[in-house]
């Protein structure tokens, strides 16, 4: 348990870093916005001259004490972590600051943008932290007004972006800030899912057992047999579902072929697995 949480650590503030560097050198240096509380530090650095590494921890040190129930010890620890550490680099990164030059290709620039605060936002989460802010008051909404998470911060970062539109955005900085927010979000939920690539196989045929044996064997993946109904044929049938990686999937239907040309596959994405043959080896160990 100790190994996992350094482990853990170790990944949120390296998430940290990749935020703090995307969202200084391409949010900052080209006057985009951003969402949340991200996107209000901005307001008050573009508008005031506020330090933004500084009103990182003001804004959230008031919901960590309203959330830390809500959070549970552990994820509070990681939460406050990848809190102090995106300050920590936002400061290390405006002290000293690479000049990137993309303020006449503002695309190019929100995509980076979108593509480093994604990042560095999926790998904290992937480890189970969060960076404090609307994440925790969508928790509080969710618990005492019923709205869905996904909801509230929807509205919230909406918000956040109208102001900025008001506060310092022209509209062509405002649409290019839409489509570094859409980046962002989308690298999110790839790092959220999981950079694996593979399959999961759904076979039916009427040579189950073979298909299963020489899938175990030849391929050494486990096969799990579901019981299915056919709803034309009214009959009870073994469903046999396994996962194999990507590179196995032409061997995985060949093997099928030769059983039974007439089998029924269907595969289907597969974004992330854990347990024994991907992340734990026979022993049930991780795997190195």
């Amino acid at each position: 348990m100790k190994n996992l949480q350094m482990k853990n650590i170790f990944f949120i503030l390296l998430g940290a870093a990749i935020y703090s560097f995307g969202f200084v050198h391409f949010n900052i240096q080209n006057e985009l916005g951003e969402g949340g509380f991200a996107g209000i530090t901005l307001i008050l650095y573009f508008l005031l001259n506020w330090d933004p590494a500084l009103m990182n921890l003001l804004l959230n040190i008031p919901v960590f004490f309203v959330g830390w129930k809500l959070l549970g010890k552990k994820v509070l620890l990681y939460t406050i972590i990848g809190t102090v550490a995106v300050s920590v680099f936002l400061k290390i990164f405006l002290v000293y600051e690479i000049q990137i030059d993309l303020q006449n290709d503002l695309f190019l620039a929100s995509l980076f943008a979108g593509i480093f605060v994604g990042a560095g936002l999926g790998i904290i989460f992937r480890y189970g932290g969060t960076t404090g802010g609307v994440d925790i008051i969508a928790r509080l909404v969710q618990k005492y007004v019923g709205w869905s998470m996904g909801k509230t911060m929807f509205l919230f970062d909406a918000t956040v972006i109208l102001l900025s539109w008001l506060a310092f955005l022209d509209n062509r900085s405002m649409m290019y800030t839409l489509v570094a927010v859409f980046v962002g979000a989308r690298v999110i939920d790839f790092m959220q899912e999981g950079a694996y690539s593979g399959r999961g196989a759904l076979i039916i045929s009427n040579s189950q057992e073979e298909i299963a044996s020489r899938i175990a064997i030849e391929m050494d993946r486990g096969i799990t047999i579901l019981r299915g109904y056919g709803h034309f044929s009214k009959e009870e049938r073994e469903v046999l579902y396994c996962v194999v990686a990507r590179n196995e999937i032409v061997r995985l239907k060949n093997i099928i072929n030769e059983v039974d040309p007439h089998a029924f596959v269907s595969l289907i994405e597969v974004h992330d697995v854990m347990g024994e043959g991907f992340t734990l080896d026979e022993q049930k160990m991780p795997l190195s």
